[in-house]
């Protein structure tokens, strides 16, 4: 399926729940909706699916406006943050529904098929009322996944369940996207799925769209301190900083050598971002290096991330391993100058670090 949002907008009353935009999916591939928590990404998606019409705009889909046409005349398959699920049906029977439907041949090996890459074929005797509430979810999607509609639709379908069980099914998930033929549109808070899924992101916020393209690189080159914060999970740190001949100098005195344009060279007010995983405890050669003081360290999974008050302002690094600091301890913290980005006085990118070569297919 070819799906384009053609000028759509979305008004609520007063409220503007989406400003105009356009989006032209790419058939046969995923498309993450990245954004914080009333960006806009369900309302975008009700519109996708026929549940909603725009204010303003059109939808196309394999260049028929169908914009007023309702879900139920349209082939969709959509999976919310809240499972739905056939309570008098079991499990196997709510994942069979729609091949049934459809007449296909073989429904009882294709439900255990979907029902064990999604870790519930335990529970194909059960009801749902039975399940717990991650289990009920996962019965949600394999019914979507059963459907095999032209368009799936996916508001952040794991954030109900735990962590280690959202790290398997993200795996699966990106094998099951790969192996179908459905254009897949799937909304997420989280950086961090956005590049495990790979394909292309659409960065929203405030229901406005900021950029879209292939997930690495919206990642690696940010058109914008907005698209920036969306992609970066803990938010990557914001240092003040002025333009001197040959690069850019820091709050607190250290230089980058960096070649901006001259408009962005001549400019006042430029901001340097550096994310946390580009901040490290030990020194190698060509860092630049500044003290701080530990304000928080915390622990989560195989990283530790410290909070330090520094000359460049408040900061958070990305250490991987376990470590430990005492709060009010003295830190330094190094960067190499390749892996910082420059935002011009108007907010747009005006500098990004060259892209890692072994970055590849969106991770």
């Amino acid at each position: 399926m070819q799906l384009a949002l053609d000028s759509i907008s979305k008004k609520v009353g007063p409220q503007t729940w989406l400003h105009d935009m356009s989006l032209a999916l790419h058939s046969g591939a995923v498309t993450v909706l990245l954004g914080a928590t009333q960006a806009g990404k369900t309302s975008l998606m009700r519109i996708m699916a026929g549940l909603d019409t725009p204010t303003a705009g059109r939808v196309m889909v394999d260049g028929v406006d169908v914009t007023g046409m309702p879900v139920r005349d349209r082939n969709v398959a959509m999976v919310y943050q809240q499972f739905i699920n056939y309570p008098s049906m079991k499990v196997a029977a709510n994942i069979a529904s729609p091949l049934k439907l459809r007449g296909e041949k073989n429904i009882d090996a294709r439900v255990r098929e979907i029902a064990s890459r999604l870790h519930i074929d335990m529970f194909l005797d059960r009801y749902p009322a039975e399940l717990s509430g991650g289990q009920q979810q996962r019965v949600a999607l394999a019914r979507a996944l059963a459907k095999g509609a032209p368009l799936m639709l996916l508001d952040e379908p794991l954030v109900n369940l735990d962590y280690k069980l959202r790290e398997e099914l993200r795996e699966e998930l990106t094998q099951l996207f790969a192996a179908g033929q459905s254009t897949v549109v799937y909304a997420t808070t989280e950086p961090g799925e956005a590049l495990l899924l790979g394909g292309y992101t659409a960065v929203l916020d405030e229901g406005q769209l900021l950029q879209y393209g292939p997930t690495a690189e919206v990642f690696h080159a940010p058109n914008s301190l907005r698209v920036a914060r969306a992609f970066s999970d803990p938010p990557m740190n914001l240092i003040a900083a002025s333009a001197v001949p040959g690069g850019v100098r820091l709050e607190g005195g250290a230089e980058l050598a960096v070649p901006l344009s001259q408009g962005v060279a001549t400019a006042a007010g430029l901001t340097v971002g550096v994310r946390a995983s580009a901040l490290r405890v030990e020194a190698r050669p060509g860092d630049i290096s500044v003290g701080g003081v530990v304000e928080l360290a915390e622990i989560s999974g195989s990283d530790t991330f410290v909070h330090a008050a520094t000359p460049w302002g408040d900061l958070v690094a990305q250490l991987t391993g376990v470590h430990y600091f005492e709060l009010g301890m003295s830190i330094t913290l190094h960067l190499d100058p390749a892996q910082a980005y420059v935002f011009g006085a108007d907010g747009r990118l005006a500098w990004a670090p060259a892209r890692p070569n072994a970055v590849q297919g969106g991770r």
